[in-house]
């Protein structure tokens, strides 16, 4: 019993003290009319009046304000029972309210308190993961830098590559990939492998990247960068995963070799005489270039997107 008493009271506390500063000023403010409203309805008999005072309500108001404040002047005084009464309540009144009052006060600077302090809390955790942020910023701009260059490589027909502009294009069409078995030209590609080979590989070097900048660094807080390594990652590990026919393929591509199979040149062919958007749905032997070919649409936007957000933040 005593244990459900002390729950209550524990419980009537809280609530009121949850309860807003400017409530309890507004309750105490409203008690003073009330209560001299009152005392104007009690005979003037129940108080002793100074000789000369009036009685109307603005002085029963007055009387109200000096007794909330307990301020008691003593012009003013209750002479029977029930003016002594109600004045004793209003009193009682006044000192709960402010009680109450200064208890909401405290809670609020404790709220304060609490809410500043996780604030204090948030920036120290900001600013640690945004230096972490910029440490890596300069690994991963290269790295989405080299992808990118692969990418022009790839969509780019070897007539028209430039190795002082590689720019990636994101408006290529699907037989602009023909030379995909060609070497990538770029300058710092000196493997003479075909630039779909080296795509995939460094591919997989700047998902492993991106997935490990994910797992080091909280990038909730920048949200659209989590949101763009997350869908670059996700979007490579389909890509790799793919099986069947199109997985076989995906090898080829992989697998590619510089001086190149009846495959490749046929691959590259058919890719030169094709018109038309690619259709993913469709299972042929064109099948895994035509993923590869959404696969650089989407992964290249996303690389773009986390460059330009990165170069934003870098430059804030």
């Amino acid at each position: 019993m005593l244990d459900t008493l002390s729950r209550k009271i524990r419980h009537f506390f809280h609530v009121v003290s949850n309860i807003r500063p400017i409530v309890w000023i507004c309750l105490y403010v409203f008690l003073m009319p009330v209560f001299a409203f009152i005392y104007w309805g009690l005979p003037d008999t129940q108080f002793r009046i100074p000789d000369g005072a009036g009685t109307d309500y603005w002085s029963w108001l007055y009387y109200s304000i000096v007794t909330i404040t307990t301020l008691g002047f003593g012009d003013y005084t209750p002479a029977h029972v029930w003016a002594q009464i109600v004045t004793a309540v209003e009193v009682m009144c006044g000192l709960v309210i402010l009680g109450f009052f200064l208890n909401a006060v405290g809670s609020m600077k404790s709220e304060i308190d609490v809410e500043s302090e996780i604030e204090k809390q948030k920036q120290a955790h900001f600013s640690m993961e945004k230096e972490k942020l910029m440490l890596c910023i300069p690994t991963i701009m290269h790295t989405l830098n080299t992808f990118l260059s692969y990418c022009y490589a790839v969509t780019t027909p070897l007539s028209k590559r430039n190795s002082d502009n590689a720019q990636y294009n994101p408006d290529f069409t699907f037989a602009d990939m023909a030379d995909l078995f060609k070497p990538s030209g770029l300058p710092f590609d000196n493997t003479r492998l075909p630039a779909v080979a080296r795509l995939i590989k460094c591919s997989t070097h700047t998902s492993l990247n991106l997935d490990s900048l994910q797992n080091r660094i909280d990038l909730t807080l920048w949200p659209d960068v989590l949101e763009n390594c997350f869908a670059f990652v996700a979007n490579y590990q389909m890509f790799s995963s793919a099986d069947s026919l199109s997985g076989q393929a995906i090898d080829l591509l992989k697998n590619a070799t510089v001086s190149g199979t009846e495959a490749e040149k046929k691959l590259s062919a058919e890719i030169a005489d094709f018109k038309g958007d690619p259709d993913i749905k469709k299972v042929d032997e064109l099948q895994p270039v035509v993923e590869l070919y959404f696969f650089i649409k989407d992964n290249a936007k996303r690389a773009i997107q986390i460059e330009q957000e990165l170069t934003r933040l870098a430059n804030e």
